[in-house]
């Protein structure tokens, strides 16, 4: 037990916390982004909307409007199919 007790300060001296030290010293951007959202008021359904002022936010609501015409088109040829009886499998 004491000669754990006397290597533990050596051993905390040999750490390299360099992924730690690089989490904890990470720089913050909170008020940098804050002054973007903020600039102009908040507004969420207004021509400048609060989710749509920082610079990458058109390419995710672009992705997610194709996904969702892409579904949305899917199923009004599924539902098309479905009454009129086409495009059945041949068993």
């Amino acid at each position: 037990v004491t000669a754990a007790r006397a290597s533990r300060p050596t051993a905390q001296g040999q750490q390299k916390r360099t992924m730690l030290n690089w989490l904890t010293n990470y720089p913050d951007k909170v008020m940098e982004t804050k002054k973007i959202q903020m600039k102009g008021g908040t507004c969420l359904g207004e021509k400048n909307p609060t989710w749509l002022k920082q610079n990458g936010d058109a390419a995710p609501l672009a992705f997610g409007a194709v996904l969702v015409a892409f579904g949305a088109v899917n199923c009004v040829i599924g539902h098309y199919r479905m009454a009129t009886g086409k495009g059945k499998l041949e068993l």
